[in-house]
């Protein structure tokens, strides 16, 4: 990667991820020129104080003179934002996207895009944070974290190798999935948390006694919810876009549920201890591959 410059980056959504990647590419000194675009004028203003940004457009047309593209909005915006892009791609400009779901994004980039669908090389950085918002951006955000790829069958090895090689710079390690095998994937280790956090903080808040129960919330609540301050419009739009391999996670946790509460009801002891040994071997396994 030593010596490998873009001259401009354009980014949509320059949030915590949009703009984590701006950061980490100019820390690496990566990039000549990062570009701005959002629906957020007093957002992009902050980004451009704060120098995660150089400069800042409303026009989507800025695009033609990229190298490359982030669409770093919420999946629900994709298809504005590919749509508004279209018309100005030059045909050496690569675009990427930083969603979490992947066969609706790739739906959409062959629908708004059509004979310039091979040059969108989908992906999914797995590193986001509880805070959102370009305040919460870092350049060291990416590294040693996953990014995954989904190429399209029409994405040139040229088109592919631009996007590793961003996120390579940005200290990340590349995978690749196809777009079924990831949502169905992450339906599972990241869809469903966030939406169990979210619904275990609204049951608890909608308790009578509410402000009795989060005064004497500690640790165990804090660790278990900490998702649940995730920003709401992106994972709204992710669960609704991954809703078929999440109800079928949902189902199975349902199921799950349904177990414990009979174990409860007869005050099996044993049942409950080996379920709970069960899950500690697993996720202490889990998180010893982690280090």
């Amino acid at each position: 990667m030593a010596g490998y410059r873009l001259d401009t980056v354009v980014i949509f959504g320059v949030g915590l991820i949009g703009g984590s990647f701006a950061l980490g590419l100019k820390a690496a000194g990566a990039v000549k020129r990062v570009i701005g675009l959002g629906r957020n004028p007093a957002n992009l203003q902050r980004a451009l104080a704060l120098g995660v940004i150089d400069e800042a457009y409303a026009d989507p047309a800025i695009v033609a003179g990229a190298d490359l593209v982030l669409i770093a909005a919420p999946v629900g915006q994709m298809g504005a934002v590919l749509r508004a892009i279209a018309p100005h791609l030059a045909a050496g400009t690569v675009v990427t996207d930083g969603g979490s779901t992947k066969q609706d994004v790739v739906a959409l980039a062959y629908r708004e895009l059509k004979s310039r669908a091979a040059q969108f090389v989908p992906g999914h950085p797995i590193a986001g944070a509880e805070h959102s918002g370009v305040a919460a951006a870092r350049a060291d955000l990416y590294h040693q974290r996953k990014v995954v790829l989904t190429p399209l069958p029409e994405n040139s090895e040229r088109s592919i190798r631009r996007v590793r090689a961003a996120w390579r710079l940005c200290g990340a390690r590349l995978l690749s999935m196809r777009p079924a095998e990831h949502d169905r994937v992450f339906a599972a280790v990241s869809h469903l948390p966030h939406l169990l956090s979210y619904a275990l903080v609204d049951q608890v808040a909608r308790h009578p006694n509410a402000k009795q129960l989060f005064d004497y919330a500690a640790g165990g609540f804090r660790d278990f919810t900490r998702i649940a301050s995730s920003h709401p419009e992106m994972w709204r739009d992710v669960c609704v876009a991954n809703r078929k391999a999440l109800l079928l996670e949902l189902s199975g946790y349902q199921r799950e549920l349904a177990e414990v509460k009979q174990l409860l009801q007869k005050g099996d002891a044993a049942g409950l201890e080996k379920i709970f040994t069960r899950a500690r071997a697993a996720r202490n396994k889990w998180l010893k591959k982690q280090q």
